[in-house]
């Protein structure tokens, strides 16, 4: 591939450093619509042989470098596209309170033939996490690549913008580079936290579209045996009978439909297109037949789990207070805050989820096959996990594994051969390091590191995760990454008031911490001050420690076992460390 390279003293754009196959120090770039690159004050120096056809010379008397590029590269990977016209589309797609129930990451109770099928062709990670499981600060924390601690964001009301910085956003990044970004469905969440308008027009180019049906989502639209329309938990329906005769993921998958066919015949400039569906989030409104694929007896056994085990600390336990607040579920009178739920219905709310799942994949299905996967990186996964009972818990709201763990994969025309395709990386990875990571598929200029002890505000374009770009390629497998998660609580023990699931910022006056390695889950639950957004790490309320050697659900609590000691104390001066670096 041939690029022009001009030189010039006044234009810069970003900086780029290729190490493995060119030194490049203070490097400033511009990339023209023509295909021509502007250079200027630069110093560049060749590895020699890594980097074939490089010449370079120094203009001293103007400090202006200027390089003659000219390479044909023997490494898919490294085959970048500098035109405009060939640059990948990306297509980012987000599911709603999606644990990973999919056939081909081993859950057997699943029915995900088009999710499965589109693994096949792609990467996926195996060990992928949240920062906080709850929509919008796990939203907002992997759109700005920030961690709730950053944005100070851990419920629904707060705009990072206007409350902490004018951090840029992942779809932002895309745009300020000449992409066209729209989003469809939820992509953040609606309100306060993305001012009301989905962080228009900072995100997108083009008005988010909502489905015309949203607004039916949390009302009584669930008809009972005797007709009478509820707001039901469990909400498996007819569809001709719904509010203009569809529902809300129906809506957006057809408009993502729409725009991806009026695309191939409009402008040629690449398009971020992000689109999320609502489900399988509650309430399990969706077609009914869905429910002929997943007999009732098969989810009885799904889990051992009736009471809250012992050794978990009561700060840890969530009430599920948005499932107890629909209606057949308030008529059952369950006890507060433990429960336990009885068996049918049970085995009802895993079966209904299951059977959403199945629903939104069929949706994916139907999507997917319009995307041109040659010219086009697909990223798949969800904003946090949902508990089926594990622990005797439902919903989010912790910092379990099965509340903070989420399906990611990844598609793109780099990783196309036989040996990339249909692979798991069971690297542990960070939805806070998606934004880097898409960056560098798209071989956009990359996302600098935020800087220890400079002021966020300062650093309104910066990553606090990591990209797993080189993951993709194959690389960096030796390093040993950890997830960071974290949970508000109101108080030691569950309350209806403040709500201990969903507290708002003036309430939460303790901040659990997790820890996730590669053999180990460590949790402490420290005292939190929402008024300065301190924590004190002396005053504990609660500690966990849970071995995935041989604990996969997370039952044992070691913290107090004396033979762990060690093990623990390392974990947790891990966990401070990195949460106060």
């Amino acid at each position: 591939m041939g690029i022009r390279i001009l030189a010039s003293k006044e234009v810069c754009f970003g900086r780029i450093t290729y190490n493995s196959l060119v030194d490049i120090v203070n490097v400033k770039i511009i990339i023209l619509r023509s295909g021509i690159i502007v250079v200027s004050r630069c110093l560049l120096i060749t590895t020699g042989h890594e980097f074939q056809g490089v010449r370079g010379f120094l203009d001293r008397e103007n400090n202006v470098c200027i390089a003659l590029v000219a390479f044909v590269s023997f490494y898919s990977s490294c085959a970048f596209k500098f035109e405009k016209g060939k640059r990948s589309n990306v297509v980012l797609i987000v599911f709603d309170d999606l644990r990973p129930t999919l056939g081909r990451f081993g859950d057997r109770l699943a029915f995900t033939p088009n999710l499965d099928a589109f693994i096949s062709r792609s990467n996926y990670f195996t060990r992928a996490y949240s920062q906080q499981a709850l929509c919008a600060p796990s939203r907002n924390s992997f759109l700005t690549s920030r961690r709730p601690d950053t944005l100070h964001l851990y419920d629904f009301y707060s705009y990072w913008r206007a409350f902490v910085g004018n951090f840029t956003t992942l779809p932002q990044y895309f745009k300020e580079h000449g992409y066209h970004t729209y989003a469809i469905g939820k992509i953040f969440h609606p309100g306060v936290s993305s001012n009301y308008n989905d962080d228009y027009p900072h995100s997108w180019s083009a008005s988010p579209y909502h489905p015309s049906t949203e607004i039916y989502m949390n009302t009584a639209v669930c008809p009972d045996a005797y007709g009478v329309l509820k707001n039901n938990l469990l909400c498996p329906v007819h569809v001709r009978t719904q509010p203009f005769q569809t529902l809300p993921d129906i809506q957006s998958t057809a408009e993502a439909i729409r725009f991806i066919k009026s695309y191939r015949n409009g402008t040629a400039n690449p398009f971020f297109l992000a689109l999320g569906f609502h489900k399988p989030h509650i309430n399990f409104r969706f077609p009914i037949h869905y429910m002929k694929r997943f007999p009732l007896e098969n989810f009885y056994n799904y889990t051992p789990d009736t009471f809250r085990p012992n050794e978990m600390p009561k700060v840890a336990w969530n009430p599920y207070s948005d499932i107890r607040s629909r209606d057949d579920f308030c008529n059952l009178n369950i006890s507060f805050p433990y429960g336990p739920i009885p068996a049918l219905l049970r085995a009802q709310i895993r079966q209904a989820y299951y059977a959403s799942v199945s629903y939104v994949d069929n949706l994916f299905g139907k999507f997917i096959k319009h995307v041109d996967s040659e010219n086009t990186i697909i990223v798949v996964t969800s904003d946090h996990g949902w508990s089926l009972g594990e622990h005797a818990e439902w919903a989010k709201y912790s910092n379990f594994e099965v509340a903070v763990r989420v399906p990611l994969i990844v598609q793109s025309p780099e990783f196309r051969a036989s040996y990339h395709v249909g692979k798991s990386i069971k690297d542990i990875i960070e939805l806070v390091d998606l934004f880097p990571s898409l960056v560098d598929l798209a071989h956009l200029p990359k996302v600098p590191k935020c800087i220890r002890n400079v002021p966020m505000f300062k650093q309104l374009l910066c990553t606090e995760g990591k990209s797993f770009y080189k993951l993709l390629q194959g690389n960096d497998t030796k390093k040993h990454y950890i997830a960071l998660s974290q949970y508000p609580r109101p108080g030691v023990v569950p309350t209806k008031h403040p709500n201990s699931d969903k507290p708002k910022l003036r309430n939460i006056k303790i901040m659990g911490y997790s820890l996730r390695t590669n053999y180990y889950r460590y949790t402490i639950w420290v005292r939190f001050h929402p008024n300065n957004f301190s924590r004190d790490w002396s005053t504990v309320y609660g500690e966990e420690m849970y071995s995935h050697r041989d604990d996969v659900g997370e039952e044992i609590n070691l913290v107090n076992l004396p033979q762990f000691n060690k093990v623990r104390g390392r974990l947790k001066n891990k966990l401070i460390a990195a949460f106060t670096k």
